[in-house]
């Protein structure tokens, strides 16, 4: 995964965007992301607009986007799910950045970016929602909610298989907002989801876990929204 070869045009691209990301720091959204509990090794402050704009500039490279998260810094991080080739995107790095990600913007860029478009998509979000580690599962559940939303040449039974793993995911109070939010979505790409997600939402109200009956309440209020509903 470190293993770099050298490209004079790459480094030329890499030293070029490391120069406008320094160019565009801000000292005070920094302080205050960390304030919020989102904490880098080196972190810049540059807006997401920012970074879409200088990756507006390049063309997508595989050795590039892996020189940007090998730097380690917060916005080449996320440059490199920007700037990242998915059909070259491998299991192993998924993985390997999945299980490395700082916090839940990191994981949220990543999924929206880069790994929503990847070929192991569905097979990665499955297996992250089974994972041991918060920020894995966290992914999982927030790459289900892309796919959902991006993926509309995919059949609905292809998403079947998350309700067979998201009980326990719905007991975890950290994981509430981002259950939320992508069960919601699920929920509203199709009339036949929407049925389903809401009697997996019944089964939520009955768990003995209250934080997922309260996600059960606020599950069944939104997909019964005549606006969802007039969607379908």
């Amino acid at each position: 995964m470190n293993f770099i070869l050298d490209d004079p045009a790459v480094e030329q691209r890499y030293n070029e965007i490391l120069k406008k990301i320094r160019l565009r720091k801000n000292g005070v959204v920094a302080d205050k992301m960390k304030q919020l509990g989102l904490v880098y090794p080196v972190n810049w402050g540059v807006s997401i607009v920012d970074l879409r704009g200088i990756a507006n500039d390049y063309e997508k490279n595989h050795l590039l986007a892996l020189k940007l998260w090998n730097k380690q810094w917060r916005e080449s991080k996320i440059m490199a799910t920007l700037l990242d080739e998915p059909k070259r995107v491998t299991e192993e790095q998924m993985d390997f950045w999945t299980k490395s990600f700082d916090n839940s913007e990191i994981a949220e860029q990543a999924a929206a970016n880069l790994w929503v478009y990847s070929g192991y998509a569905f097979i990665k979000a499955l297996e992250w929602c089974r994972g041991k580690k918060h920020i894995v599962r966290f992914t999982g559940i927030q790459l289900m909610g892309r796919l959902a939303m991006v993926e509309k040449a995919a059949i609905d039974e292809m998403f079947e298989p998350f309700f067979e793993v998201l009980l326990p995911l719905s007991k975890d109070k950290r994981l509430g907002n981002v259950f939320f939010r992508s069960f919601t979505i699920l929920g509203s790409r199709s009339k036949y989801l929407n049925a389903s997600c809401l009697e997996f939402a019944e089964g939520l109200s009955k768990s003995d876990s209250e934080n997922a009956r309260q996600l059960a309440v606020t599950i069944v209020d939104e997909l019964k929204n005549a606006g969802v509903r007039g969607s379908f």
